[in-house]
């Protein structure tokens, strides 16, 4: 009889239930969005409480829609959308206050405060001081909010992040974990030992009591009957933040493969050993994933704009109509054509990490028009993850033999063609976009066996071999670090 995996895939913008038969093909997805709540002050937070709501609904909706015999559900997996921090009830599971979305810099000042231990907690995390990472989110629910002090005071506030808030309220209340992928990006874990840090927590503030209980990516997060949807509840066994299931998914599994998400920011990861990197060069380090009680680091590169390029173009620039257009008109573009846009419109991510650089288009002659001025939108994705695999390289001391790819702009055979020249190795292209929700449900999969490791070869992938002159890239390249510098201070 046939077996099935659920997981949820809670993101940013959505949460979205997939189900899985026993050969890890993807059968139904259904997707429900959520609010994105924006203060004055331009504050970014989400309702943890309708995120849960949202996710018991899209999961009912694919166990009863696909008409599948609920008692052959093995198991569940959830990947979440990283950062965004949640403080709750420990009793009765209702959230103190909404959530602040890992986008949301009101924890600046914090962070300020902490100036003179920013090299300490880089030494310790892995990462550079930021109120992008929970420690300071945390830090500023417990100085903002009197119901987090109250439930503080009472031995009830839970802090975690959405995986965390998600297993609790799933599990009735019974189990309060985190796994080690989303525990290394609260800022507040030691690395290198894979704990929470008293010290740390100290520094912000933060009560360690307060945090969730560490556990495997693939390890035993409770049972759960979906509010009553299942007759006998079944185990979450794969949470992982979702650039790290992303990484699973995408078979990323040894020292040196390498992963690049194509949303509307990008993550690029490679996966160095089990030991950690600690670098020094814009990029970070963090657990990949701890799957079969075996730890995986990562060195991560986060970029602010990649397909948020593409959405300037058609709903700021009206130059295109729908992102299809793209890869038409780079082709058509002047090949002489000298032009490069630098996409610091919020600031430039990894592994310049700089807020105040501005965006720029560099370059134009009277002749650039439409078509080169979107190939230099499209080129601009490719020399960003590029510039930061790059540096991992040089962090790791490992060449990769392939760049792995997930997101809508891999389907732009201009892009990834270009991507594979500039860093002279292949490139490839799943068959399946859902990689964050395949990795937890592979990861949720292999832990109650209903896959083995030949999971991982039934993906089909389009490779893109690097056809450009090794010479012609690197001037592409230094034309690109150029314009670079005309926007960074």
């Amino acid at each position: 009889m046939e077996n099935y995996i659920l997981s949820v895939d809670q993101s940013t913008q959505g949460t979205k239930a997939l189900l899985f038969d026993g050969k890890g093909r993807l059968l139904m997805r259904r997707d429900k969005a959520h609010r994105q709540i924006i203060s004055e002050e331009g504050w970014v937070s989400h309702d943890p409480e309708e995120i849960y709501r949202n996710t018991v609904e899209v999961l009912g909706q694919v166990i009863g829609e696909s008409g599948i015999d609920k008692s052959r559900i093995r198991a569940l997996g959830i990947s979440n959308q990283r950062e965004t921090s949640v403080a709750w009830d420990r009793k009765t599971g209702k959230p103190a206050g909404h959530a602040i979305v890992w986008q949301c810099s009101r924890a600046a000042d914090i962070c300020r405060e902490l100036e003179g231990e920013k090299e300490q907690v880089k030494q310790v995390t892995g990462m550079e001081l930021s109120p992008y990472f929970p420690a300071a989110k945390f830090a500023w629910i417990l100085r903002n909010r009197r119901e987090a002090r109250e439930l503080l005071g009472q031995g009830r506030l839970c802090l975690g992040t959405v995986d965390a808030f998600l297993v609790h309220r799933l599990t009735g209340g019974k189990v309060f974990k985190t796994d080690y992928s989303n525990a290394s990006r609260t800022q507040l874990m030691d690395l290198a030992a894979g704990v929470f840090d008293e010290g740390l927590c100290g520094k912000f503030g933060v009560d360690i009591s307060c945090l969730p209980e560490t556990e495997d990516s693939d390890g035993w997060f409770g049972e759960t009957d979906l509010e009553g949807i299942l007759e006998r509840p079944i185990p979450i066994r794969g949470v992982l933040g979702d650039s790290h299931a992303a990484l699973f998914g995408q078979a990323c599994l040894k020292k040196g493969m390498v992963k690049a998400t194509y949303g509307t920011g990008s993550s690029i990861m490679m996966n160095v050993g089990d030991k950690p990197v600690f670098a020094r060069n814009g990029v970070v380090g963090s657990v990949g994933f701890k799957i079969n009680h075996k730890m995986s680091y990562v060195l991560e590169g986060n970029l602010n704009y990649t397909g948020a390029v593409i959405t300037w173009l058609k709903k700021d620039l009206g130059l295109i109509e729908g992102e299809q257009e793209t890869e038409e008109l780079a082709y058509e573009a002047n090949p002489a054509d000298e032009t490069y846009l630098v996409p610091a419109f919020s600031g430039l991510g990894a592994p310049y990490w700089d807020s105040s650089a501005r965006a720029a288009l560099v370059g134009m002659s009277r002749t650039t028009g439409r078509a080169e001025i979107v190939k230099a939108a499209l080129s601009c994705i490719a020399y960003q993850i590029t510039d930061v695999v790059k540096i991992m390289e040089a962090e790791a001391g490992i060449r990769p033999e392939a760049l792995r790819v997930d997101g809508g702009p891999t389907r732009n055979r201009f892009l990834m063609q270009l991507q594979s020249d500039l860093l002279g190795i292949r490139v490839l292209v799943p068959e399946q976009e859902e990689l964050s929700g395949i990795g937890a449900a592979y990861a949720a999969g292999l832990a109650v066996g209903a896959y083995d490791e030949r999971i991982f070869d039934r993906m089909e992938r389009t490779a893109y071999e690097p056809g450009m002159r090794p010479e012609d890239a690197g001037k592409l390249c230094d034309g690109w670090k150029a314009a670079v510098g005309r926007v960074v201070r």
